[in-house]
């Protein structure tokens, strides 16, 4: 299973088309050092995504990471970037940036050297102080979270980030932004703390400071409360609003044994054919080939099973030695 991890770039021309896009706001030219925009807010996907990773780091007794507006951002802008504009071509990997927007572009590793860094994009693009360290999920189709945090925790280097572990034994982090979008998901790290504090969720309006003040400011996610999931284990959970402690965290528990995962090698072809490619792939010895029909969607399947990290397993070996861009379909 070959997950490319990418940092991801955005044109702000197109933020407005979602409801948690930041958009330029009327004669503020962002650069270098300047606030994330006060109408900036993240989605639902992204504040599950952000429990689940100090749920999972709250089995080790590691501590809370806060939630970053500033990186929230950067890693908002950089999801938009990869899937609209792929600056992954030639020697440049998924960490760059391209040139459609109002940051400098970014050819990673071409670029690196000891002035020039991929992971000064949050200090570029906003006032965080220090540099931030990236990981990237893509999938051939929009990802659901439980596979998105089942990737990083399976993968040693993405689990490094997440347990400070590896390379990152010893370093604190203070501040977290993650972001999810179409097809990539990703999750900044930084060791310094946010000025900008944590960003508000959408649809929830931000609290007024006075009756006198035109100006809004976030609702913080800070306080914590202990919520019991399925091992027993307390977890600190954000409160935000409409998103908050027992009540939400409880709702996307499901136990693992009632999901099916499938191995997807083919979609989008009709009936006919597909049935075609599944008795091929079963002629050459993948006896678990099958057709699956749901949604008005086909697709072809050659493995499935209800233990998630054999899936993941053997998600891996199926992209290394029969179709590359093979993904994992979970119902």
């Amino acid at each position: 299973m070959k997950f490319y991890f990418r940092h991801i770039l955005f044109t702000l021309i197109l933020f407005g088309s979602a409801a948690h896009f930041p958009v330029r706001i009327m004669g503020q030219s962002l650069g270098k050092g300047n606030q994330v925009p006060v109408n900036f807010c993240i989605g639902s996907k992204e504040m599950k995504l952000f429990q689940m990773v100090n749920e999972y780091r709250s089995i080790f007794e590691l501590p809370t990471i806060p939630l970053s507006k500033s990186l929230c951002y950067t890693a908002s802008l950089h999801v938009r970037d990869l899937f609209l504009h792929h600056p992954d071509q030639g020697s440049c990997n998924l960490h760059s940036w391209s040139d459609k927007g109002f940051w400098k572009a970014f050819c990673y590793p071409r670029d690196e050297d000891k002035k020039n860094s991929v992971w000064d994009k949050p200090r570029e693009l906003t006032k965080y102080p220090t540099k931030g360290y990236e990981i990237v999920y893509w999938e051939n189709e929009t990802p659901d979270i439980d596979s998105i945090m089942s990737a990083w925790r399976t993968e040693t280097y993405f689990n490094d980030f997440l347990m400070n572990t590896g390379k990152w034994e010893g370093k604190k982090w203070n501040a977290i932004g993650l972001a999810v979008y179409e097809n990539f998901a990703c999750a900044w790290f930084g060791e310094a703390a946010d000025p900008e504090g944590s960003p508000w969720v959408c649809g929830n309006p931000p609290v007024l400071r006075g009756a006198d003040d035109a100006q809004t400011s976030p609702r913080p996610v800070s306080k914590v409360s202990k919520v019991k999931i399925k091992n027993d284990s307390a977890v600190e959970l954000p409160q935000v609003p409409g998103i908050t402690g027992k009540e939400d965290s409880t709702k996307v528990v499901r136990p693992d044994s009632t999901f099916t995962y499938y191995i997807i090698v083919r979609t989008n072809v009709s009936k006919k054919l597909a049935e075609q490619i599944s008795n091929d792939y079963k002629s050459k010895g993948h006896n678990n080939a099958r057709v699956i029909e749901k949604n008005g969607k086909i697709r072809i399947s050659v493995y499935e099973t209800k233990d998630r990290l054999e899936a993941l397993t053997k998600l891996k070996e199926v992209r290394k030695t029969l179709v590359k861009d093979a993904w994992l379909l979970k119902e």
